[in-house]
Parts: C-alpha cells; sequence; structure tokens
C-alpha cells in the first residue's frame, strides 16, 4: 500500500500478503471489532467521517465497503453509491455530493466518489474538457475547506491489473449470482484501459496532499486489499497502536463477576465496558471463565 502526496509516494505498512483464508477470517473480525470501537466514538463525539474508495470496474471498492459495514451499528455509517447524473447534477458536481457527506456522528462510505469526474466520465466521454479541468483544480481547495470545517476524509484508490480484472469480468458472467454487476459499460471502458490510466496518474499528480493523501491499495487480492484498508482507517482514526496478526480470536466469550453478580456470554467489548466501569465504581470485579464460542 502507498500513500501519495502530490508526486512523492510514501509506503505504508501492509502486513497480509499472502495471509492464509483461516487467518484472514480471524483478523477481519479483529478488525471488524476495531471498526466498532471507533464508530462509537465517532457517535458519541459527533464526528464526521467520510471514506472514499475508487478505481476502476471490479477494483472490489462495493466488497471492499461490505466488510467494513458488516458489523457497525446500521444508525451511524451510510454508504453512497450514485448513478449517472442527471443534467443539473453534472452542472454542479460538489454539490451533488455535498449533500450526502456525513452529519455528526456518521461514517459514509462511497463507493465511487466526487472523483468520477477525474477518472470514468472524461475516459468515456460524459463531461467535457472544461468540467474536467474546472474538477481537477477545484476539488483540493473543495476538500480542504472540509477538512478544515471538522471532516475526517480518507481517500483509497484500489488498482487492479488487467489479468485480474478480466477474471473478475468472467466471474460476474459465469455466476447466476453475481451477473447484475456487469454492464455493458464495463466492457467499454477495459477497451479505453490506457486512456484510464493517463488520466488516473493525472489526478494523482493533481489532487493529493499532505492534507488530503491518496491512499493507493494492490486489490490484485480481495484478503490483502480488505484488511489493509481497515487497518489504516484504524490507525488512522482509532487505536493508532493496533497490532495486526496477534492471531487473537475475538469470538471467544468471557465472563466476569461484580460484587457477586456474575455476567457470562461476553464479547471482548462487552467484558472491556463492564471491567471498565466497575473500575471506575472502585466495585470488584474478577474474569471467572473465558470459553470459545459456540458460533
Amino acid at each position: 500500500m502507498k500513500k501519495l502526496t502530490g508526486k512523492e509516494i510514501t509506503k505504508i505498512e501492509a502486513p497480509y500478503d499472502g495471509i492464509s483464508l483461516k487467518d484472514y477470517y480471524v483478523e477481519k473480525r479483529r478488525l471488524q471489532l476495531e471498526l466498532l470501537t471507533m464508530q462509537q466514538k465517532v457517535a458519541k463525539l459527533g464526528q464526521r467521517v467520510c471514506i472514499c474508495f475508487d478505481g476502476r470496474d471490479a477494483a472490489g471498492k462495493g466488497s471492499t465497503i461490505i466488510r467494513f459495514t458488516q458489523n457497525l451499528m446500521p444508525k451511524y455509517y451510510r454508504i453512497v453509491d450514485l448513478g449517472v447524473p442527471t443534467p443539473k447534477e453534472s452542472k454542479y458536481w460538489f454539490h451533488r455530493y455535498e449533500q450526502h457527506l456525513p452529519e455528526p456522528g456518521q461514517m459514509v462510505f462511497f463507493d465511487r466518489s466526487w472523483y468520477n469526474r477525474a477518472l470514468i466520465e472524461p475516459t468515456m466521454g460524459y463531461c467535457t474538457q472544461k468540467q474536467y479541468e474546472y474538477f481537477i483544480h477545484k476539488v483540493l481547495d473543495w476538500e480542504h475547506n472540509l477538512i478544515d470545517e471538522g471532516l475526517l476524509l480518507i481517500k483509497f484508490y484500489l488498482s487492479v491489473d488487467p489479468e485480474h480484472q478480466l477474471y473478475r469480468f468472467q466471474e460476474r458472467l459465469t455466476d447466476p449470482l453475481k451477473f447484475w454487476k456487469f454492464s455493458e459499460n464495463d466492457f467499454h471502458a477495459r477497451k479505453k484501459w490506457e486512456t484510464f490510466t493517463k488520466y488516473k496518474e493525472q489526478m494523482f499528480d493533481y489532487t493529493a496532499s499532505e492534507k488530503s493523501p491518496w491512499i493507493l491499495l494492490n486489490a490484485n487480492s480481495r484478503k490483502t486489499s480488505r484488511l489493509t484498508s481497515m487497518l489504516y482507517v484504524i490507525r488512522t482514526y482509532g487505536d493508532d497502536k493496533f497490532v495486526p496478526l496477534t492471531g487473537e480470536d475475538v469470538t471467544e466469550t468471557h465472563s466476569i463477576e461484580i460484587n457477586g453478580v456474575a455476567f457470562s456470554g461476553l464479547n471482548k467489548l462487552q467484558y472491556s465496558v463492564l471491567k471498565e466501569m466497575a473500575d471506575e465504581n472502585k466495585l470488584n470485579a474478577q474474569e471467572v471463565l473465558t470459553n470459545p464460542s459456540n458460533e
């Protein structure tokens, strides 16, 4: 994974290359627990978190967002996946997305963001050159203003090579549960691979800054890119000391006895909250049992 700041590239830890399926599920649960803890803090403090996922078709944007949100509290997050813009939306591009930004206490995930105007729209001729140039020169000022007003913004770009994209297209076409994910536009966009690449590189050159960097993920491995993106968000806005791949199974259940009253079948987060409350109130608390979950 790489962090782009202008034309400079800074490497970021990506410890999940080659992870086994078993370890993937254990680590995913650990990260999802941390995301839930982070979401609770966001809701309590009234923070506004916006996480954008951009990239080519079949790069895994939607499936990654699903893993982010699997265990979050529905009340405090939204997924934004906008369709074809109306003529008015196309003209007032930034306003189209402003109305979907998070309210205080919310996390919003964009499955393709306003950067459509820097990527697929100019590639396919869906916007004019004037519209493209206006966007590419104005978007950082717009983002910086939002950040200065308190928006917590992360911009992920999921990168996939032609061979992996083709494999995923074939997978969609042959799977009766996934065929709807493939559109004729996907096929036409693939034929303009080099044109898309040109606009992608221009986007990185013009729309990355220290305040609003691009986070580039190698998405050829779905497991790796999902875990790495979750780790980055947790390290950025949650627990910056989170240690990956400890092997800890957070599906274990815990029991605690507080002043002689037993609470059993607790997950790690529930146990931690009760233990903290007991300590704050100087109650006698003792963990009495830890059992594997039956799930």
